[in-house]
């Protein structure tokens, strides 16, 4: 009898999983491009807005402000309360009309420096005020906050200015333009200046322009405080670096927040409940970033 052998059965054995591969270099890249193009976006909408907040949105700032402060100071006026000598920086002194350019009632304030001026034209500290007895400058932006002084390289000789303040209401007659580089020689004593910057984008001169009083000045009562850096014309305002930086990551922190809130919350929800604090916070920088720009501008 002739034995069976039997072959020992063996269970199949399971192919090795395949080694997950490695991404690909175009896979890398691509991600890389589209990071690019993602920040490249975000910057450009943020330039976008910016652009949109200096020649449109700041012009509507600058007249709330005159409106309120208008009401106000008229009512100093009346009581005869309104400043004649120092006044805090910021604070309204006189209202400037010139009728040549359009432009009336102007609430003038007290200081020219880039925050100052965007509450409409300012007086220089360091001079007289209108109507006193020696120089008075005004300063007044070009384009940016309202442009009081868009129209001023308009003026000819012989065109009438009116300043009212807290002394009365005076008036002066154009005498000639100039610039900051080539200005115009006035012989007379008793002037109004008016300063705004130069038509280019990228302001690098003054224009100037020199008026006489007409009539007898009234008295200057003296005590003007010394000029600061940031009262000169067409420089920024350093300390306005220090609030950007602060109200940036304030930006940056509710944007996170929108975002988790996008994700982990009701989505209208969210966006009913932040978007009012997103878009003061973009004001507040642009506000800011806007400081930094020549103060003529």
């Amino acid at each position: 009898m002739s034995a069976v052998v039997t072959e020992p059965s063996t269970a199949p054995v399971a192919a090795p999983a395949p080694a997950q591969a490695a991404p690909a270099p175009r896979s890398r890249l691509r991600r890389a491009v589209l990071g690019i193009a993602y920040a490249a976006s975000l910057l450009g909408t943020l330039l976008l807005g910016f652009g949109a907040f200096l020649f449109t949105l700041s012009g509507f700032q600058e007249e709330h402000y005159q409106a309120t402060v208008h009401r106000s100071f008229a009512n100093d006026l009346a009581g005869a309360v309104a400043p004649t000598g120092s006044a805090p920086d910021g604070d309204p002194v006189a209202v400037l009309d010139i009728g040549a350019i359009g432009l009336r009632d102007a609430v003038v304030v007290e200081g020219t420096t880039a925050r100052d001026l965007m509450r409409g034209p300012g007086h220089r500290r360091d001079t007289a005020l209108p109507g006193q007895s020696g120089a008075a400058v005004l300063f007044g932006r070009r384009t940016a906050f309202g442009g009081p002084f868009a129209h001023l390289g308009a003026l000819r000789p012989g065109d009438h200015i009116q300043v009212t303040t807290g002394q009365g209401r005076f008036s002066y007659v154009v005498d000639g333009a100039g610039t900051g580089s080539r200005p115009f020689h006035d012989a007379a004593t008793n002037l109004l200046v008016l300063a705004t910057a130069d038509g280019s984008w990228i302001p690098t001169d003054t224009v100037l322009v020199d008026a006489h009083l007409e009539g007898t000045p009234v008295p200057n009562p003296g005590g003007r405080p010394a000029v600061v850096p940031a009262d000169k014309a067409l420089v920024g305002q350093p300390d306005a670096v220090a609030p950007l930086q602060l109200w940036t990551l304030a930006l940056v922190a509710a944007v996170v927040l929108t975002v988790l809130g996008v994700f982990r919350w009701r989505r209208s929800a969210t966006w009913l409940a932040l978007t009012p604090v997103l878009l003061a916070l973009l004001w507040a920088v642009y506000e800011n970033a806007a400081a930094l720009l020549p103060n003529l501008y």
